[in-house]
């Protein structure tokens, strides 16, 4: 039983957006499953950190649902910028219960165990141009990643931490999401959203005591990254 990582799928099996059109993410669709059936088993958990489907609601993103479904191990969905799908947390649940998608977990507000430990995340947020509307929603995400992290030390649980929106990116720190894994002493960081050209400022290592690991798909040659 292992638990692995990844971000930013961006599979569109039911829409025009395919991401083959880029460099690095030729056949995606076909090397995620490869690599998926090659490496995970049913007993383990894959942390999905955000962009999975491009579909714009849960009905357009179902194909892409029933292909992640499909293959092994249990699954934690996080939301990223892109999942335009992503609505209340009943909703979501109802919709993966009708069509029979019984391998799909929420992280959104909560915290999901895995022995000593729980994975707490969100999705973050970036507040480069520090609008009033940025800081607000910068302020919430903060907020939520703090319930997740409560919701693992109520438990007795160590904090990792997943997120969409890398907290380092470069030389800008967003300092409202690095303050609440630096109260919680939060040691491990996995993050994603970054692509192409972009990926060389991500950061990979300790810093502030902390373990950073960028997992994005492409990034990651859409092979899961294994945790623990």
């Amino acid at each position: 039983m292992s638990l692995y990582v990844i971000g930013d799928l961006h599979l569109s099996l039911s829409s025009d957006k395919s991401m083959d059109i880029f460099q690095g993410w030729e056949n995606y669709t076909e090397r995620i499953k490869e690599n998926w059936l090659k490496n995970i088993t049913p007993d383990d958990t894959v942390v999905l950190a955000g962009d999975t489907s491009w579909g714009m609601t849960l009905s357009e993103s179902l194909k892409d649902f029933e292909f992640i479904n499909a293959l092994p191990g249990k699954k934690v969905l996080i939301k990223g910028n892109h999942d335009y799908w992503w609505t209340t947390v009943r909703k979501m649940e109802e919709f993966f219960a009708s069509n029979g998608l019984d391998s799909f977990t929420i992280l959104h507000n909560n915290c999901v165990p895995y022995g000593e430990y729980a994975v707490c995340g969100t999705r973050g947020w970036v507040n480069e141009t520090k609008e009033p509307a940025d800081a607000k929603v910068l302020a919430r995400e903060a907020g939520r990643l703090k319930t997740s992290i409560e919701c693992a030390v109520k438990q007795n649980l160590i904090p990792i931490v997943v997120l969409h929106y890398p907290p380092i990116f470069g030389t800008n720190c967003n300092y409202d999401i690095l303050q609440v894994m630096y109260d919680y002493d939060v040691k491990y960081c996995y993050y994603g959203h970054i692509h192409g050209q972009s990926s060389k400022y991500a950061i990979n290592g300790e810093r502030d005591g902390i373990r950073f690991e960028f997992i994005s798909g492409d990034y990651l040659q859409f092979l899961p990254k294994k945790i623990m």
